[in-house]
């Protein structure tokens, strides 16, 4: 399994961004799919899952403001009110059950000016 992420920028505080992160090998057995982010000088946290059956969770800090889809094999995510404190590079994530194998995307970075 390989993950693209893209869609990272720089947006003024209160803007959108989207992140893609398109997927490719077998998927049969990925499951969940996340995506974390690294702030500045911070560890990586957890931001959304996606299960199989398709339920969806976040963390506190983006609940009502970050969606998180998936469209076959490309995973998004949709962040709106963007705060300065979501400054970070994001990184998808998947979980292979078969296996056992943790796959991560490149990471894409969100600059949130105030």
């Amino acid at each position: 399994v390989q993950l693209q992420a893209s869609g990272g920028g720089l947006v003024q505080s209160g803007g959108s961004l989207r992140l893609s992160c398109t997927a490719s090998g077998n998927m049969v057995n990925v499951s969940p799919i996340s995506w974390y982010r690294q702030p500045p000088g911070k560890q990586r946290e957890l931001v959304a899952v996606l299960t199989r059956t398709g339920i969806t969770d976040y963390d506190d800090s983006v609940k009502g403001r970050f969606t998180m889809s998936r469209a076959q094999n490309t995973i998004y995510l949709q962040m709106n009110s963007l705060k300065p404190e979501d400054t970070a590079v994001y990184y998808c994530y998947a979980y292979d059950r078969a296996s056992g194998s943790d796959y991560w995307g490149q990471g894409t970075l969100v600059t949130v000016s105030s």
